[in-house]
């Protein structure tokens, strides 16, 4: 008698094949991102971890080393890091249509220079940055329509000059934008909110008001 494999077992054996995969990309989650992964905790990185791997195979992401690129980047850049005016790069490789290892090899050039030239060594840019911008949110400045867009721009290129000169000034207009917009979306129409809002988005990611790696945002 042949043997032959039920419809429900074959669904049964990818499930639990998915189950192991996602445990594998939670566990290199926890080694890649140790704090933040102990902030969320294993529920919620699981959430994020999930919807990262849904992502990356909207996009053609279905090997192991690209989703697990996919997931790293999330955490790098945010969620949506896929749509965000602040990494235009990843986005045109990420849907250049070319075989997938590819643009992964493609990508992590890209990721590699911005590690290594804007996020500078261990990070310093990156802390620098956030110890200004903290340090300007309470600094209880009043803003003014007229030359809102220009405040936020010279405080942005002084907190992070180096990634400012990478995205240009032209992405953080259309980030600033969107940050006005989120903010009256939620009802946060003063000039103030906005430009907290402007300022969390550069640091988390545009969207970081969705986004499962910061649910104290949302």
């Amino acid at each position: 008698m042949a043997f032959r494999i039920r419809a429900e077992q074959m669904a049964e054996f990818e499930r639990t094949g998915m189950d192991a995969f996602e445990d594998e990309m939670v566990a290199h989650s926890k080694e890649f991102s140790p704090r933040l992964c102990k902030v969320l905790g294993d529920d919620q990185l699981r959430v994020a971890v999930r919807q990262a791997i849904t992502r990356a195979g909207a996009c053609g992401f279905t090997h192991r080393g690209p989703i697990r690129l996919y997931i790293e980047l999330m955490f790098l850049f945010g969620s949506d890091f896929a749509t965000d005016p602040q990494y235009p790069e990843i986005a045109k490789v990420l849907n250049n249509g070319s075989e997938q290892m590819l643009r992964a090899q493609r990508i992590c050039d890209v990721v590699g220079y911005f590690v290594d030239v804007v996020a500078g060594k261990d990070n310093v840019h990156v802390r620098n940055a956030e110890k200004f911008l903290a340090d300007f949110a309470r600094s209880g400045i009043e803003f003014q329509e007229n030359g809102f867009e220009e405040t936020l721009l010279g405080e942005f290129e002084k907190a992070y000059p180096q990634k400012f000169s990478y995205v240009g000034p032209d992405a953080m207009k259309r980030l600033i934008g969107k940050g006005r917009e989120e903010s009256e979306k939620y009802g946060m129409d003063s000039l103030r909110a906005q430009a907290m809002l402007a300022i969390l988005m550069f640091s988390f990611g545009h969207g970081c008001t969705n986004d499962p790696l910061y649910p104290w945002i949302s």
